[in-house]
């Protein structure tokens, strides 16, 4: 199993199988192609079909898009989906708002593990987004028992959200009590960690992804080698 990933700084779509692959134990291998300056869509046609990352090879397979490699494991490793229907359904309804979803918080937080941003200010769209996380994410925790959203076990939606933690990280934001916890266990899993360790120690910079993540904030700090 290989996973084709860019930059762990920059790639939020990249983070989610990786950091559920690496939760999961599942065995893969793991294969970067930075981002460059200009377009990348040549380069990453070599290993994806639409130029874009993540994209995984397995079996003679290859299956693009994040979500749709998410499906592909759930289908090959039971205890990615909940087990129970209610808690499935749940779970796969969040992951898909996530997919489709929060367009703010992409266009102004976007991921940025090593540096530090202070907003300017959080506008009425940011502002009911964060509201949605924060409602969500407390939902499922109360709804399903915790420690993760849909129960005990990490799983896709987990995964889905991760780097919505990492971007919090970034531009602090902060959620009520309950959905912040949630937010720090999960970025203290070994796997965030072992991400976030990598994605400082890349030397590598792309300096669109760089403009896009100061461009609603004030820089604050560059934690990056």
């Amino acid at each position: 199993m290989k996973l084709f990933i860019a930059n762990k700084n920059y790639s939020s779509w990249s983070l989610r199988p990786w950091v559920l692959l690496r939760v999961k134990g599942i065995p893969f291998e793991e294969i970067i192609h930075s981002f460059s300056a200009g377009d990348n869509f040549e380069t990453f046609r070599n290993f994806s079909p639409t130029g874009k990352v993540p994209c995984l090879e397995h079996d003679g397979n290859v299956v693009w898009d994040s979500l749709a490699i998410c499906e592909y494991l759930a289908e090959l490793y039971p205890g990615l989906w909940p087990s129970k229907t209610s808690a499935r359904a749940w779970a796969r309804s969040a992951s898909a708002e996530m997919h489709s979803g929060f367009n703010h918080l992409r266009n102004q937080c976007s991921m940025n593990c090593g540096i530090r941003v202070a907003l300017n200010n959080i506008d009425d769209g940011l502002r009911k987004e964060l509201d949605r996380l924060d409602e969500l994410w407390s939902e499922g925790l109360a709804k399903f028992g915790g420690p993760f959203l849909a129960g005990q076990e990490f799983g896709i939606v987990d995964a889905f959200y991760a780097p919505v933690i990492f971007r919090m990280q970034t531009f602090s934001l902060k959620l009520g009590d309950q959905a912040q916890a949630y937010a720090d266990r999960v970025l203290n899993l070994p796997a965030m960690q072992q991400w976030y360790e990598d994605a400082l120690k890349e030397t590598t910079r792309e300096l669109n992804h760089d403009n896009d993540s100061l461009a609603h904030g004030k820089f604050i700090v560059d934690l990056r080698a």
